[in-house]
């Protein structure tokens, strides 16, 4: 019990619960829905990933170039739903970042249910992740991606 509020409170101050969008045009929507959990931490502090990663038994670590740290990523859905989101139901997240978590809940329900692979569904999930705090480290605009789903072969 002690290690899952420990990474609880790691989290809420170092994790990040994110959706981002791929155009994909070989796919009927247009838009791959890509939501992911991911940790961030200097080389010296590498090790505390590859604890993360053993306690939720899933997800990889990678070096991220761009801003020259280490990363811990889940973006398997059944991943999310089955180890990520249940831990953080049962050890809440106190911070404002407590609703990033619970749009990103929702994203994944939804894409659960495959509302993701509708016209009505992609758009709700769009709104409900610009929504989120992102930082604006966004790909697209949210007026472009809605352009892009308009365009969505029926």
């Amino acid at each position: 019990m002690e290690i899952d509020s420990y990474i609880t409170g790691f989290i809420d101050g170092e994790g990040s619960f994110l959706v981002s969008f791929s155009e994909r045009t070989r796919m009927k929507i247009g838009l791959e829905v890509r939501p992911a959990f991911t940790v961030s931490q200097h080389e010296r502090s590498k090790n505390i990933l590859k604890e993360i990663q053993r306690f939720f038994n899933c997800g990889t670590i990678r070096f991220n170039k761009r801003d020259r740290t280490w990363k811990y990523e889940v973006r398997s859905l059944a991943d999310l739903v089955k180890k990520i989101i249940p831990h953080f139901n049962l050890f809440p997240i106190r911070t404002s970042k407590r609703s990033d978590f619970e749009q990103f809940k929702l994203v994944c329900e939804l894409m659960k249910q495959r509302i993701h692979l509708s016209q009505n569904g992609i758009c709700k999930i769009i709104d409900v992740a610009y929504s989120m705090n992102n930082m604006g480290a966004r790909q697209y605009d949210k007026g472009n991606l809605l352009k892009i789903v308009s365009k969505m072969k029926v």
